[in-house]
């Protein structure tokens, strides 16, 4: 009697030990357990921890709640400014609500992929070539709201959407070149234009100033002919300053007054053949009355 009940003891632990740890569950901290039990929903979500089920009856699937990386494959199209593109770009997203993403669609990720692709190639023939390449950020919550609005009916909030890359065809990429370059060759020829002008104008400037004090012009020859000389490599021809010249023509002619004045004031001596030729008529007059 006593070995069937201790046989009995033995089957009903080992029957207990099999009920356990096919009913035993353990959900992680990052995910959640939707129970069916009989193919119909429980409400209660089951946490992350040690978990029980029925088993035969209950049937627990867990459900990610990460953040998942999603990338969306290169979709051609055209723009509205009639340009052929190929964009790809990435989706951040992750579920809010387990038993939605379980029960209203069979496969939520399949589902968000899909419905990427639709929007990127929807978001490529509403947008310009432009906006493709330098407002991305208007396009990426552009296409983030059409992502999330069919999503959070299946439990799934995006995160984010970025556009990653834009290809362009090797023609268009050589007439954008030769735009850029143009553009680069017009503002380089404006910005040498107002050099230009800048330059004329403080020249104007110092050329009035030169005008007035005319030993400036000598000075900055001057220092123009050293700033030449300081190469050592050249050979210089210095030309002789007209201003030179004028100021020597000056001096010359203030002599030549000065000396005229002196010999109207002072009584200066005849000159030689003058009195030369009085002497000479003298001795013949004295010549005359001797023989009278």
């Amino acid at each position: 009697m006593v070995e069937e009940l201790v046989a009995a003891g033995v089957v009903l632990a080992s029957a207990g030990v099999v009920y356990v740890a096919a009913a035993a569950r353990v959900v992680k901290q990052y995910e959640r357990g939707v129970v069916f039990r009989l193919g119909k929903l429980r409400p209660q979500v089951r946490g992350p921890g040690f978990t029980m089920i029925v088993p035969g009856v209950d049937k627990l699937r867990k459900v990610n709640m990460q953040i998942v990386t999603m990338p969306v494959p290169a979709q051609e199209g055209i723009t509205r400014d009639n340009v052929t593109v190929r964009v790809d770009a990435v989706v951040y997203f992750k579920v809010t609500a387990p038993a939605e993403a379980v029960v209203r669609v069979e496969d939520y990720r399949f589902a968000v992929s899909q419905m990427a692709q639709t929007s990127l190639r929807s978001i490529i023939g509403k947008s310009e070539l432009d906006d493709l390449l330098s407002n991305r950020e208007k396009l990426n919550q552009g296409l983030e709201l059409m992502i999330d609005s069919p999503a959070v009916e299946w439990g799934v909030t995006i995160d984010r959407v970025e556009i990653k890359d834009v290809s362009l065809p090797e023609t268009m990429k050589r007439s954008m070149a030769r735009q850029a370059e143009a553009d680069r060759e017009r503002r380089a020829r404006l910005i040498n234009a107002d050099a230009e002008f800048q330059a004329s104008k403080k020249l104007a400037e110092a050329a009035h100033q030169m005008a007035d004090t005319p030993a400036a012009l000598q000075l900055r020859l001057l220092q123009t002919v050293m700033a030449v000389a300081a190469e050592k490599n050249s050979t210089l021809v210095l030309p002789i300053p007209v201003e030179l010249l004028r100021f020597l023509e000056k001096g010359a002619q203030v002599a030549v007054a000065g000396q005229q004045s002196g010999n109207a004031e002072g009584g200066a001596p005849p000159p030689l053949e003058s009195r030369l030729d009085s002497g000479h008529d003298s001795g013949h007059e004295g010549s005359d009355s001797r023989q009278a």
